[in-house]
């Protein structure tokens, strides 16, 4: 599954109204971080089809970050039947990622 690329417009329907597991990642383009984390997420959506990832750029969703608390990038945020259930930042490796979701 390919990794969608949300606005603030589409928070709501693709991650607190979908019915799978939906990991968020805030990212910058200046962010070098985030850019090393992207590889990470495109293999665990391509190895994990129930598993949905999406990225929001933080400084076009400054609201939604704002409101979930995300001070730090990149910052992944856990989602599980619209409820946040768990978040981590900065470069974590796909284990730990994985091992967030339950």
């Amino acid at each position: 599954m390919a990794i969608t690329e949300l606005t603030a417009d589409m928070f709501d329907s693709e991650v607190l109204q979908s019915d799978q597991l939906v990991i968020v990642d805030f990212w910058a383009t200046w962010c070098t971080p985030c850019s090393m984390l992207v590889p990470i997420l495109e293999e665990i959506a391509a190895e994990h089809t129930d598993i949905k990832i999406c990225k929001i750029n933080m400084d076009d969703a400054q609201d939604i970050a704002e409101e979930y608390g995300v001070m730090s990038i990149p910052a992944l945020l856990y989602f599980k039947g619209g409820e946040l259930i768990n978040d981590s930042i900065g470069l974590i490796s796909k284990e730990r990622i994985l091992s967030l979701l339950s």
